[in-house]
């Protein structure tokens, strides 16, 4: 009796994994790549100079650690990795780049703002000395005197004359008994390119070394001044004021201000 042993059937192959074998970790090479090019173009962009600061040095970071993987056999792709690296540090190069353009933009910015302000300021001020009419400015102590005129850096010049006695009405109000009446022409010449609107400006006077307020006097023969008045380009206007002063007084300080944008310039007037 023979015996029949049934062929057991064959397992199917497959082959052995390497032991210690671990599959390839490309991920930061691959990351640095990525964000060194977004990190780039943003550098090329003045204004985004914090987002390329940004992506940069996270590209750096990464770039290296890949470097570093791939040099330990843990990935493939050192060549993206070091590329991705190089992206970062130019992307951190453009960023330190476009940080000085943006401030050095802003500074310009705020330094022509300042100067336009500081312009407009110049511009309605007396210059100095006065700018006299007939010659007579550069003045050592800049007092402006009777015929000096206040030159501005607009183009308007306002010239004070010599005070002239007044006599003032019955009616005319301002006027003290007792005191002295004076009569003082005020000359408004505008040089400049644009109108101007004398509707604010103002005329006061003291007289005598102790200053005391010269009120200004109102008749039906002076005291309107330049109400409603505007001076075109190339004109001028003349107005008269009265002033009553104490009979001692030997001098009458006249201040002209021709309105909110300039400075007030102060004549002083020998009575």
């Amino acid at each position: 009796m023979s015996q029949y042993t049934q062929p057991q059937p064959q397992q199917p192959y497959a082959p052995a994994q390497a032991p210690g074998t671990r599959p390839a970790r490309n991920g930061l090479g691959i990351s640095a790549l990525v964000l060194g090019i977004i990190g780039t173009v943003s550098g090329l962009i003045p204004f985004f100079f914090w987002l390329a600061g940004i992506l940069g040095l996270i590209a750096l970071i990464l770039g290296l650690a890949g470097r570093g993987r791939a040099k330990r056999g843990e990935a493939t792709n050192k060549g993206v990795t070091t590329f991705g690296a190089i992206l970062g540090l130019v992307a951190l190069v453009l960023s330190v780049v476009g940080a000085v353009l943006t401030f050095q933009a802003v500074d310009d910015v705020v330094t022509d703002l300042n100067k336009a302000v500081a312009d407009t300021s110049a511009s309605a001020k007396p210059a100095a000395g006065g700018g006299a009419a007939g010659g007579a400015e550069g003045k050592e102590d800049d007092t402006l005197r009777a015929g000096d005129a206040a030159a501005y850096d607009d183009g308007l010049e306002i010239t004070v004359a010599a005070p002239a006695p007044y006599t003032a009405s019955e009616f005319a109000i301002g006027h003290t008994k007792g005191n002295s009446a004076y009569e003082v022409s005020v000359i408004i010449e505008n040089k400049g390119k644009e109108k101007f609107d004398a509707t604010l400006l103002g005329v006061d006077a003291r007289a005598g070394e102790d200053g005391v307020n010269a009120e200004q006097i109102f008749d039906d023969k002076i005291g309107e001044g330049f109400t409603g008045t505007t001076v075109m380009p190339g004109k001028k206007v003349t107005a008269t004021y009265a002033f009553d002063a104490p009979a001692d007084a030997e001098n009458l300080t006249v201040e002209v201000s021709p309105g909110f944008e300039w400075d007030a310039s102060q004549w002083e007037l020998t009575l």
